[in-house]
């Protein structure tokens, strides 16, 4: 059997950028405050008319010109997102025709922060089935719609972005060695959308005012502790699942949740927090977009080098938390470094 390889990379974000010293005119908060407590200084948020496939296939073209490809060779159109374009269809299916996509299936992950990380497993399985030859698989967040701005503990998280990876069984590509995906349901108050689902009241003039439509975090803390202890199990586990110790690994790139949760799985792990990918600082949590967004901005940047061993991990709402290793062989033709654009 071939080896699975992520042949291409891409990434979006959008144009407007909201800073802190913005919020600082919105709540009660100041960028001091912003930037000891999460690391964030600024975020980017989507313009009115722009929907989450709208990101998606910005970052979507991208990944496909790395690859070498066309939307007629994709077979199968993955979307992790928890902001699609709306309740029915999936925003994958949106993305699909607007790619012109016409000969792959599509449909959506909910997975919260960690949908890319599932969205990368699904496809792993069909490439070793045999089903499905070329994936794309996507991580895409209009996270800014569901924001309270009035609530300046959660608002100043959030960002909205879009990256993705088309994999397949290429000659050429970064080796996808193994993904692991965990879920804890009973866990799942912790961070909650509930406003629209059949276990609330159906959207209405009520609901809107009990704020059941904005995203919330019930209990920080909590959060802090479990996201450290499983962003730092997830990595044990997929350097152990391929033979590796974490000291092995040349780079982590985990979903951009908080800094110090960063800082705090670096130091459990006991690894210098130079091999721990940032960008949070530029782009806040954009959910299920941050891990392929820190990817294809590694690579492009010339962080990751060839032979490279590289995890992705992710911890989410759910709870959802996993991880991937991945061999690295660079799989665009040519290195695109947008200096502007990485950090960390």
């Amino acid at each position: 059997m071939g080896a699975i390889r992520i042949s291409g990379t891409g990434s979006y974000v959008p144009e407007k950028v909201l800073t802190n010293h913005d919020l600082e005119k919105m709540v009660d908060t100041t960028d001091e405050w912003i930037v000891q407590r999460t690391g964030i200084r600024e975020r980017r948020i989507a313009e009115p008319q722009e929907a989450t496939s709208d990101l998606a296939k910005h970052a979507s073209m991208e990944a496909l010109e790395a690859a070498a490809m066309s939307p007629e060779d994709l077979d199968l159109i993955i979307v992790a997102t928890i902001t699609p374009d709306m309740c029915c269809p999936a925003a994958a299916n949106w993305l699909q025709a607007k790619l012109g996509a016409k000969n792959a299936v599509s449909f959506d992950v909910t997975a919260a922060c960690t949908g890319f990380i599932f969205g990368l497993s699904i496809a792993e399985q069909y490439l070793k089935n045999g089903q499905y030859e070329n994936c794309l698989v996507v991580g895409a967040e209009v996270v800014s719609r569901t924001v309270n701005w009035k609530d300046r503990a959660s608002c100043i998280l959030w960002g909205d972005a879009a990256g993705a990876t088309v994999l397949n069984k290429s000659e050429k590509g970064a080796e996808l060695l193994s993904t692991h995906i965990h879920s804890d349901g009973s866990a799942g108050r912790n961070l909650l959308l509930p406003g629209g689902g059949s276990a609330t009241t159906p959207i209405s003039r009520n609901s809107v005012h009990k704020g059941l439509h904005y995203l919330k975090l019930i209990d920080p803390n909590k959060t802090f502790k479990v996201a450290v202890k499983q962003f730092a199990e997830s990595c044990e586990e997929a350097a152990a699942f391929n033979g590796y110790s974490v000291s092995d690994v040349d780079l982590i790139i985990p979903h951009q949740a908080n800094i110090r949760i960063l800082h705090a799985f670096a130091q459990r792990l006991k690894i210098p927090t130079e091999r721990v990918f940032v960008n949070i600082d530029k782009y806040g949590n954009s959910s299920a977009a941050t891990v392929p967004l820190a990817l294809d901005q590694a690579v492009r940047s010339g962080r990751i080098h060839s032979g490279d061993k590289i995890i992705l991990t992710a911890f989410g709402g759910g709870l959802t938390w996993g991880s991937c290793l991945v061999r690295w062989h660079r799989p665009h033709a040519t290195a695109d470094p947008r200096e502007a654009m990485v950090s960390g």
